[in-house]
């Protein structure tokens, strides 16, 4: 008889995941990917043109083995605009191992490699965070970027939801776009927009940005100037060449963020410059968190 699946829940995989450890991890994940010891293919991409949505397969193997299972419904109300699985199996035999919800892991996966990479990009100072957009990758970066950044005063801004979100989270709602930027030493871009909704004119000098919406060839969240002031780095060249609309506007990549974090590659060279990671998410990060999932579950359990 074959070992048994695990399975696990969202509130199962909440239980057993906490950005303390993951940012770490992801770190890990894309310092590996950039050394060249993942096997990790660009994610396939299914239109569901009928209802306005994606389906998309991101399968890894880095010592580990899995991939992930994701829609992504950006129209979504009322329910969230990404739903997720995550298989893992055993690399030796293939057998299965675990099945678990990935819905929540890649909410904080997502965040876990901005706090990465602004741990590795941003002034260490950097105390003021600007966030334009108010939905699940908000808040899942507020949480982790407080983790690595002295964050003293926090401004959100977004088309419907800004003043709900700055209410919950004790931060404040701004006017604008540009209101919250504006001075800000940390940016992130987090909305569902097709169309650029941060402008260069806006950026202070110094200031880091971690963009990680827009993550289809004809989708732009960052307009030319913020791509002509910025030194822009990505979690994937190869993802980034063809899923990113910014990147692909860009037309220059100054390195993975995998190659800053492992001593390959310069990240910050002055305290003016501005840094910028855009982000599409790549396997790996689904990988290595799943698999520290499963490891606190098996610890939990006794095996």
């Amino acid at each position: 008889m074959g070992e048994s699946i695990r399975f696990l829940d969202e509130a199962a995989v909440r239980r057993f995941l906490s950005l303390e450890e993951l940012i770490p991890a992801v770190a890990q994940g894309l310092t590996a990917l950039s050394c060249g010891n993942v096997v990790q293919p660009v994610r396939v991409v299914l239109p569901v043109s009928e209802h306005q949505g994606f389906f998309g397969l991101m399968p890894a193997y880095a010592g580990s083995l899995g991939a992930k299972l994701v829609t992504f419904y950006p129209n979504n109300r009322g329910v969230p605009t990404h739903h997720a699985l995550i298989v893992l199996f055993h690399p030796e035999t293939g057998a299965p191992s675990a099945v678990m919800d990935g819905r929540l892991i890649t909410e904080l996966r997502t965040a876990a490699a901005s706090a990465a990479a602004t741990q590795a990009l941003a002034r260490p100072d950097g105390s003021i965070l600007a966030i334009l957009g108010s939905g699940v990758q908000a808040g899942s970066h507020l949480e982790a970027l407080r983790l690595v950044r002295p964050i003293g005063e926090v401004r959100v801004w977004s088309p419907h939801t800004a003043d709900v979100f700055a209410a919950r989270h004790k931060v404040t709602a701004a006017p604008s776009a540009e209101a919250a930027v504006r001075g800000a030493d940390i940016i992130v871009v987090a909305t569902s927009s097709t169309t650029p909704v941060l402008e260069g004119r806006w950026i202070s000098a110094g200031a880091h940005i971690n963009a990680v919406g827009a993550t289809r060839p004809d989708w732009r969240e960052l307009d030319d100037e913020v791509l002509a002031r910025s030194r822009p780095f990505v979690d994937s060249r190869e993802a980034g060449q063809q899923e990113s609309g910014d990147v692909i506007a860009a037309g220059r990549i100054e390195a993975e963020i995998g190659e800053v974090l492992g001593g390959s590659a310069e990240g910050r060279r002055s305290a003016d410059e501005i840094t910028l990671f855009k982000s599409v998410g790549v396997a790996v990060e689904d990988l290595v968190s799943a698999e520290l999932v499963l490891r606190r579950a098996v610890l939990e359990r006794g095996g």
